[in-house]
């Protein structure tokens, strides 16, 4: 399947999907797309067609079977197994990430943690001693081939180009600056403050 023509906004939504559908499961066998559109506050013409680009899912008059539906985003999404992430900073946002449990209903688990601070090397924080970033070549060996940037914005670059040296192929920068890779290397970028300057936009001031 062609997956690379398939809309980079469709794979976006197909977490919140997934979400969905996970709290529906334990009240209901099927789900129209209809129904799940109005639970997700989405257009139910946006789930049809999104769900479309990977094949046929639902049943004429009956909907989606909401088990084999979250089976099949699992495995779209390539996570169908437990997939382990590195974090690199553990500063207060850093800190934050760490012990945030919603990750588990995407079979995330941050197997590592880093920082640079020596004052927070070798403390524990759920269950994750954070190590030194002088061992972030050791994250092929561990088989953790994803990892979340965390750190400020000068030192971002550096860590990007260490943990792709490290054989990391994915990268969710938090990092308010934008990090260059290879173009094998999949980078996505969150930038809170952003995206409340642009909420701000349309709210009055008062």
């Amino acid at each position: 399947m062609g997956y690379h023509k398939i809309p980079n906004e469709a794979v976006r939504r197909l977490p919140i999907y997934l979400r969905g559908l996970l709290l529906l499961e334990q009240g209901q066998q099927n789900v129209s797309s209809r129904n799940l559109a109005e639970f997700l506050c989405v257009n139910p013409w946006q789930v049809r067609k999104d769900l479309s680009y990977f094949g046929g899912f639902g049943t004429p008059g009956v909907g989606y079977n909401v088990k084999k539906l979250i089976k099949q985003i699992r495995k779209i999404l390539k996570l169908n197994v437990i997939r382990k992430v590195a974090l690199v900073g553990v500063g207060n946002l850093g800190s934050a990430i760490l012990v945030y449990s919603g990750f588990r209903i995407y079979a995330y688990e941050i197997a590592a943690a880093f920082d640079t601070n020596a004052k927070k090397i070798g403390r524990k924080i759920k269950n994750i001693t954070v190590e030194d970033v002088s061992n972030l070549h050791t994250l092929k060996k561990r088989k953790i081939n994803l990892a979340i940037i965390a750190v400020p914005q000068d030192a971002a670059q550096r860590t990007a180009d260490a943990l792709v040296k490290a054989g990391v192929k994915g990268i969710l920068n938090f990092s308010p600056c934008c990090i260059v890779v290879p173009k094998k290397i999949k980078v996505m970028n969150i930038d809170i403050c952003t995206d409340l300057a642009c909420l701000a936009y349309y709210i009055p001031a008062s």
